[in-house]
């Protein structure tokens, strides 16, 4: 085993082993498991420890990690299986490296799994890996290169270093210039992403959970002042159907929403959506129209995406915290808003219809009902008891413990069996600001219910029954109402203020990430033409900026390479032993390539004896020169001098 295949097998496999290590949180445990008990097995045959397999053993693991790829997706198409599929199979190249062309293979299926790794995620965290991938594939190449005997492991290194740091400004030039497309260039299915966030349903339990979680929903810019705390309605799914216990989606429900007159001032604001595998967009409440031409603005006012969230999603919107409906309420919209299940909460049934008996309108019996709320022994937790099937009856005349959705689930009921059409509306409630960047960071701890009620004159109505049980859990949030809902690790870090503030400004770096590097599109292109004195920027000024910029590089590139080029020695003593053998070959006794300075010279004797003794001389002299070590640097200068003149007088 050479040292060379050494260097370069072992910079192949950091290649491969770096890119399964990106992917290891993604693709089955099997596969990044069988892809490193490759590149071992791979090592220790290297060292003559063990056998490489044959031919039909390689095609045998191939086809049987084929199959439990295709078994695990149930595809070979998409990002996921893809990545997978790529990993064993880059490993099993591995194992039948033995020629430069298959380690260029696997460096390259290495850069492949770099790139799958870009697409799936983009975040600030991961590009120092990414950039450690790229270098470590560079180096490997250069490894394998026609340079790769005279490189170690430590040359080969530098050499790709210098060379990444060489094209960081063509990488940065096309980054700024290069014309971005509109719409999402790369579009790849996914599959088996984690799913977070609000869902389809809501059962006792479900919000509880996720005010457990610290996990970021999203991020929201406000142009100029946002609302205040008490309007930071976050919509998401609204809930229409109940079965006595859950209450769920209708998709199924249609009907034409009434005429909305806004109210008050507009709020226009940007969010920025972290991946969730849902298809809901959250807006504030209530949102004017569909940001975008893929999403929906129901009949109930929540956005409806036709793709899942499975990236880090943005879009600007508008809202009013104010709005007013003056005609009446559509007929469909009044059977859907009043339905219950038969036989179920009966109890609660019957206290409605007595409460709303007492009252003259719809607006007074909500009254009435958010002051049993108020002063009926209700109290907030997040740890509320279990509750029977009939989970409203339990609730209300039992445990009187509960977190929104308890408290929303229990108004809708009531509001629907006095029939006034009512629903549940699922999302969001307040933000965590963030004074470094200027935006409100939405954790998925600040999900919320609350409900929804008709009032002719008045239309669609807010009501948080929460807000009157528990109203600093509006104002203060949870975490400030409920500290027993953190983590240890939670109460550490808002415990201690240097902590949280790095925290805080770790989370504004990232949204600086997301915001000018993941986000940077055409119109942002377009801005910093603007910015650069462009008044009226198009894609003819974009694309000459780039050419000059590339221009500029060149030549940046060209002035480098000449440098290094002159300050590299010029080897005098090679070029009189080349001007030697051209006056030899013109006497008739050419070198041949295999043939050394002496036994050159033994050839030359047998061709042309006349002039064997003044070649032998010269040729020998050449030979100590060249490879004696019996000159010290201070005498070698003058005796390569004197061998150039010796060549110069020599005629055959």
């Amino acid at each position: 085993m050479s040292r060379s295949s050494l260097v370069a097998l072992s910079w192949t496999a950091a290649a491969l082993t770096a890119g399964i290590l990106l992917h290891i949180d993604r693709v089955p445990f099997w596969a990044s498991a069988s892809a490193l008990v490759c590149v071992a097995w791979r090592f220790a045959a290297e060292f003559r420890l063990v056998r490489l397999p044959n031919q039909w053993a390689k095609v045998a693991v191939a086809l049987l990690l084929i199959t439990a790829v295709a078994v695990q997706f149930r595809t070979l198409n998409g990002l996921a299986a893809g990545t997978a599929l790529l990993v064993v199979m880059a490993s099993i190249k591995l194992l039948e490296t033995h020629a430069v062309r298959d380690r260029q293979v696997v460096v390259g299926a290495s850069l492949f799994l770099l790139l799958a790794a870009c697409l799936d995620r983009q975040t600030l965290l991961r590009a120092p890996l990414y950039l450690l991938h790229v270098w470590i594939c560079c180096t490997a190449l250069a490894s394998i290169g026609p340079r790769a005997g005279s490189l170690n492991m430590r040359a080969a290194a530098v050499l790709a270093g210098r060379t990444l740091l060489l094209a960081v400004p063509l990488a940065v030039l096309l980054f700024l210039f290069f014309p971005r497309m509109g719409g999402g260039f790369w579009v790849l299915p996914q599959s088996e992403a984690a799913v977070t966030g609000l869902g389809e349903e809501m059962s006792p339990g479900s919000i509880s959970t996720l005010g457990e979680s610290d996990d970021p929903a999203f991020r929201v810019h406000f142009d100029g002042a946002p609302p205040p705390p008490e309007e930071l309605y976050w919509r998401g799914p609204v809930l229409h159907d109940f079965d006595g216990y859950t209450w769920r989606r209708s998709p199924g429900q249609l009907y034409v929403a009434p005429k909305v007159e806004f109210l008050g001032k507009p709020y226009r604001y940007t969010v920025r959506l972290e991946p969730s595998s849902r298809n809901w967009w959250f807006a504030l409440d209530t949102v004017t129209q569909s940001p975008h031409r893929r999403v929906v603005l129901t009949y109930d006012g929540q956005l409806l995406s036709r793709d899942p969230v499975t990236r880090v999603t943005t879009y600007d919107a508008e809202s009013y915290t104010q709005t007013r409906s003056d005609g009446p309420i559509p007929v469909l919209a009044r059977r859907y808003g009043t339905r219950l299940p038969e036989g179920r909460n009966r109890r609660s049934v019957a206290l409605a219809k007595e409460m709303r008996a007492a009252v003259s309108s719809d607006a007074e019996y909500v009254g009435a009902v958010l002051a049993l709320f108020r002063g009926g022994g209700f109290e907030y937790t997040l740890t509320p008891p279990l509750l029977d099937l009939d989970s409203v009856d339990d609730f209300l005349f039992n445990t009187r413990l509960g977190f929104c959705g308890h408290y929303a689930s229990a108004f809708v009921t009531l509001m629907r069996a006095a029939d006034v059409p009512s629903r549940v509306v699922t999302g969001y409630h307040g933000g965590e600001w963030n004074p470094i960047r200027k935006y409100f960071l939405v954790r998925q701890s600040s999900a919320h219910a609350w409900a929804e009620v008709w009032l002719d004159g008045r239309g669609w109505t807010r009501v948080d029954p929460t807000a009157v049980v528990a109203p600093e859990r509006l104002r203060r949030g949870l975490r400030d109402v409920l500290p027993e809902s953190q983590s240890a690790q939670e109460r550490v870090i808002r415990s201690v203020p240097w902590i949280a503030d790095m925290r805080m400004r770790w989370d504004a770096l990232n949204d600086w990430w997301n915001e000018r590097v993941v986000r940077f599109d055409m119109r942002t292109q377009f801005d910093l033409l603007r910015w650069l004195g462009v008044k009226e920027p198009d894609w003819r000024q974009l694309g000459w900026i780039l050419a000059g910029s590339l221009i500029a590089w060149l030549l940046v590139i060209t002035w480098h390479v000449g440098r290094a080029l002159r300050a590299t020695p010029s080897d005098r003593l090679a070029r009189a032993y080349m001007r030697l053998c051209a006056k030899l070959a013109r006497a008739g006794a050419p070198r041949a390539a295999h043939e050394g300075p002496l036994d050159y010279a033994a050839s030359v004797s047998s061709r042309r004896p006349d002039i064997a003794a003044a070649a032998r001389e010269l040729l020998n002299t050449y030979a100590d020169l060249r490879y004696g070590n019996a000159l010290a640097d201070s005498a070698r200068a003058p005796a390569i001098a004197s061998f150039e003149r010796a060549v110069s007088r020599f005629r055959a």
